[in-house]
């Protein structure tokens, strides 16, 4: 790969995060030009081909494994439980034929316009508008993700209106306001909602919209916070009764927060829906729509760039003829980085990620369901010491695996400037320390051990779930604000790292899949719980979501901590978002398992623009 595409980019301007995104002919180093097998470009393509040409895949691939391991059954034991991926080599190469390079820079050229007229709007707010006015537009701008556009305009307002008189707001200006500067890492206190108290345990609502940002702001709650814990149940009970009698836009926004609280969702997954509502409920200027419309095509030209590299290096990976036991998710990775950092400016760093959540689920995967616990053991050493060439006695899939990964360092550390390449040491450190957890978790199931409390499962299964590894991995693409200091604190596994794996252990735990369950699997907290108090499994699982809303304050605490402002909110942003993916990736099932659940949402964000005239 050519390194020089991941350079940092130093200018400030807003335009520079809409550099035109022509289709990528940089491939990955060391890879060679190769034909094309799937152009998809249109959705016209007859069945037939397609079926023909999986039949060939999987010849190719039965013959491959017949040479790599001979009778291995293992390979294709648990390959028929996995959901088989759907995109296949789609993003390899992919363009839309609509977008001429003529077409993208109109659309650039355009935004850029739009981009000084909405801003001119944001300055007129502050004389034209009243606080709800303000608030109103920094909260469609972050919903259709155009808030990356205005950084100083909006931390600007943030720090007019954090003294704002609120003795004369209804509740739902006093919500959004609340709900907006704690979401900015204002520390801004919940003693605003006591007068909306109505004295029975309840809040003066007036309508639908109110009880929605009452029930935003509440879920940024930390721990003695009362009021919003009083809050979070009062919104939640009345939502859950005006929802079979909502229509439309309301109905929806009332399911979705229900399902996973608003400062818990991931924007740009829900960025298109939003522009779509607004421009129907004609609620939002015209202005802010186009530049909406155009931010999200142009984003989407570059994240096609993305996956077409990404794509050509998984290729090499022969998931599907080498390891068919493992899940084939590269554009399941990406989409999840995607709600890590969306911005143009941060390509680097989104390829970097994907390549390591892919890595960390392969891994899984090999420890999970192929190799045997003495085969978990001589890998772990492999990966202890950075070498090959104690691998003779692993089968050949797992030799190669280990050699994919080895490459793949390499060909991450080439993609970092020579002042960077340090931090290659903390990506080593922690996959180092995540297979030794999975080697222990291998060791805990082939002793069918439960652990004996959920604090002593959490010793393990914190270190296992990846996420101290995935927040380190976030920051290493990242060009102007990274130092040292910044990785040694992640390394440290700080109390918001903490939290975010604690989240993700009870969130896997409590959505635990089919899969793992027909495999065979570790223990779960659940378990744990059980044995622990002795109580049924029903019992167990509702004090495990207890302690992940517990959880959540615990972050929410460290996200409004100011000791942690001696680090660029923006890093601090990357974990909070990690934390996000994680309610969506788990939202009622596995979704990253069972992969089909993210068909519309990949297909809507990565393969469809919207249709703009200039």
């Amino acid at each position: 790969m050519d390194a020089s595409f991941f350079r940092p980019q130093h200018h400030k301007s807003r335009s520079s995060c809409h550099i035109a995104a022509t289709v990528a002919s940089r491939l990955l180093r060391r890879q060679q030009c190769r034909s094309i097998s799937w152009r998809r470009q249109q959705q016209h393509h007859t069945a037939l081909p397609q079926q023909c040409r999986q039949l060939q895949q999987d010849l190719s691939a039965a013959r491959t494994r017949h040479h790599l391991d001979g009778a291995d059954s293992r390979l294709i034991q648990n390959a028929g439980i996995l959901d088989r991926s759907i995109w296949r080599d789609f993003f390899r190469g992919y363009s839309n034929p609509e977008n001429s390079s003529q077409q993208q820079q109109a659309w650039i050229d355009r935004a850029d316009e739009l981009k000084e007229q909405v801003a001119q709007i944001m300055v007129a707010s502050s004389t034209t508008s009243g606080l709800h006015g303000r608030l109103h537009l920094i909260d469609v701008l972050e919903h259709l993700c155009l808030d990356h556009l205005f950084e100083e305009e909006i931390n600007a307002t943030l720090s007019q209106i954090e003294a704002a008189d609120l003795r004369d707001c209804d509740l739902g200006t006093v919500a959004l306001w609340f709900y907006l500067l704690r979401k900015h890492r204002y520390c801004v206190s919940p003693d605003v909602f006591v007068r909306f108290k109505d004295g029975l345990g309840g809040f003066l609502v007036n309508n639908p919209t109110d009880l929605l940002n009452l029930n935003n702001a509440a879920h940024l709650r930390t721990h003695g916070e009362i009021i919003l814990d009083e809050a979070v149940l009062f919104t939640r009970r009345h939502l859950e009764m005006i929802l079979p009698f909502a229509e439309g836009s309301l109905a929806r926004e009332i399911k979705s927060t229900l399902e996973i609280p608003q400062p818990r969702r991931v924007r740009i997954y829900e960025s298109k829906y939003y522009t779509s509502t607004y421009e129907k409920d004609s609620t939002v200027h015209e202005k802010v729509l186009q530049l909406a419309k155009l931010n999200s095509n142009i984003m989407q030209l570059h994240h096609q760039q993305e996956l077409n590299i990404l794509t050509r290096w998984w290729e090499e990976i022969k998931i599907q003829s080498t390891l068919p036991f493992a899940r084939d998710r590269i554009v399941e990775c990406f989409l999840w980085v995607l709600g890590v950092y969306y911005e143009p400016c941060h390509s680097r760093a989104r390829i970097i990620l994907t390549m390591i959540i892919a890595i960390i689920t392969l891994l899984d995967d090999i420890y999970d369901s192929y190799a045997s616990p003495e085969e978990c053991d001589i890998l772990t050493n492999c990966i202890a010491r950075w070498d090959l060439k104690a691998a003779h006695d692993l089968p050949e899939c797992i030799r190669f695996a280990l050699r994919k990964v080895l490459d793949s360092y390499e060909i991450i550390e080439n993609m970092l400037q020579k002042e960077e390449k340090y931090r290659m040491l903390y990506l080593r450190y922690f996959i180092e320390d995540l297979v030794r957890g999975f080697n222990m978790e291998v060791k805990m199931l082939q002793e069918g051990y439960i652990p004996n409390s959920v604090e002593e499962h959490l010793k393990v299964s914190l270190r296992t779930g990846g996420c101290p590894f995935l927040s380190c991995a976030s920051f290493v693409g990242i060009n102007d604000v990274i130092t040292k200091d910044c990785f040694d604190w992640v390394a440290s596994v700080p109390k918001m790292v903490q939290a975010l794996s604690i989240i993700l252990r009870l969130l896997n735990d409590l959505q635990s899949s089919e899969r793992e369950q027909l495999i065979g699997h570790v223990a779960l907290t659940i378990d744990s719980y059980m044995k622990e108090h002795n109580v049924s499994i029903e019992e167990a699982r509702e004090k495990i979501q207890i302690l992940k809303e517990n959880t959540w304050k615990d972050f929410n605490t460290e996200w409004l901590d100011p000791n942690n402002n001696a680090y660029p909110k923006q890093l601090l942003e990357r974990i909070f978002n990690l934390t996000r993916t994680l309610e969506f990736m788990y939202n009622q099932e596995d979704n990253f398992t069972n992969c089909s659940n993210l068909k519309d949402t990949i297909q809507s964000l990565l393969a469809e623009p919207f249709t703009i005239l200039i």
